[in-house]
């Protein structure tokens, strides 16, 4: 009986561990894809600058396209 008791505490102890170790994975995971997600957003910013300085300082004319 103390036997299986030992068992199925190394058991739970094995689970435990295994769950900090991705929890902690998940978490590096979590943190990495939010600095990605903050640099993608300042790139978008600038970009959408760009874009925004391009329309106000040229204007584009309305022509048709060459196959017309």
């Amino acid at each position: 009986m103390e036997k299986e008791i030992e068992d199925r505490f190394v058991a739970l102890e094995t689970k435990i561990a295994f769950m900090d170790d991705f929890i902690s994975k998940l978490q590096e995971e979590a943190v990495e894809n939010q600095r990605m997600i903050q640099i993608l957003r300042e790139e978008n910013q600038i970009l959408a600058g760009r874009i925004q300085d391009l329309q106000e300082n040229q204007e584009i004319p309305n022509r048709c396209p060459p196959h017309y």
